[in-house]
C-alpha cells in the first residue's frame, strides 16, 4: 500500500503518528509512506524550475518504478488523495485505491479557494489574530518546519483532472471524508463519478478526520471487500 500524504504533513505525521500505518501494517499489508517533494524529510528545492506540472504525480510514478511494484494498492489524504487521483487518471493500475479527505470539486479544479487562502497565509506573516483559521494554518507551519516559498510552488505544481477523466477510471476506489468535513458534498459527487467508486463517512473535519481510528478501519473494511 502506497499512501499518500496532505500538504503540509509528511509520512510519519500522517500514517505513523495517528496509529494508521499500523493498523494497516497489522492487517497484512506492506506499507510504503513517501514524503511528498518540499514535505518532510525530502528536499524543498526552492527553485520554480524543480517544481514543472504535474511533478508530484511523476514522483509517485518514480517511486512505483523504482521499487518495481506490480501489485500494490494506492491512497492518500487531501493532497494526496488528489495526486493519487491523478495517477489513476494517467494509466496506474493498482488493484484497489481510496481517496480520503477529497471531493469532485476539487479534483476538476473548482476548489481554488484553499489554494488562495494558503498562499494569504504564506504570503502574510505574523499578520493573523490568535484563534483565526489563518493563524492556526501557520502555527501548523512553523510546527512541521515547512518552507512557505517551497510549498507556493508545489501549488503551482497541482494538475486539475477532468471529469472525463474521472469516469475512465476503472479501479476499486473508496472516497472517505469526515462527516463534518466540507468537501463531504462534493466527496459523494466523486464516489459518484467514479465507475467503481463508493463513499463513507468517519468522525471528524478536514484536519480530524485523518486521526479518527474508523478511517484506518472504513479502509481496511474496503480492501478486504474488493
Amino acid at each position: 500500500m502506497i499512501l499518500l500524504h496532505g500538504f503540509f504533513s509528511s509520512g510519519t505525521h500522517q500514517w505513523v503518528r495517528t496509529g494508521f500505518a499500523s493498523v494497516l501494517a497489522n492487517s497484512g499489508h506492506r506499507v510504503i509512506m513517501p514524503d511528498l517533494r518540499a514535505h518532510g524529510d525530502s528536499a524543498a528545492p526552492r527553485c520554480a524550475g524543480k517544481y514543472p506540472r504535474d511533478v508530484l504525480t511523476d514522483d509517485a510514478f518514480a517511486l512505483v518504478e523504482y521499487l518495481r511494484l506490480t501489485n500494490y494498492d494506492l491512497g492518500g489524504y487531501s493532497l494526496g488523495a488528489r495526486t493519487a487521483v491523478r495517477m489513476l487518471g494517467r494509466g496506474a493500475a493498482p488493484r484497489r485505491a481510496f481517496v480520503a479527505g477529497q471531493g469532485l470539486h476539487e479534483v476538476i479544479g473548482r476548489g481554488g479557494e484553499v489554494a488562495a487562502f494558503l498562499r494569504r497565509v504564506f504570503s502574510n506573516p505574523g499578520t493573523f489574530a490568535p484563534g483565526t483559521r489563518e493563524w492556526k494554518a501557520e502555527q501548523w507551519l512553523a510546527a512541521t518546519g515547512g518552507d512557505p516559498l517551497a510549498l507556493s510552488r508545489v501549488l503551482d505544481s497541482v494538475v486539475d483532472t477532468s471529469r472525463e477523466v474521472v469516469a475512465g477510471i476503472a479501479v476499486p476506489t473508496l472516497v472517505v471524508t469526515g462527516s463534518e468535513d466540507d468537501r463531504d458534498g462534493s466527496a459523494t459527487a466523486l464516489a459518484q463519478a467514479l465507475p467503481r467508486g463508493t463513499h463513507t463517512t468517519v468522525p471528524g473535519d478536514h484536519t480530524t478526520a485523518v486521526t479518527a481510528p474508523e478511517l484506518a478501519e472504513a479502509v481496511v473494511a474496503f480492501l478486504g471487500d474488493q
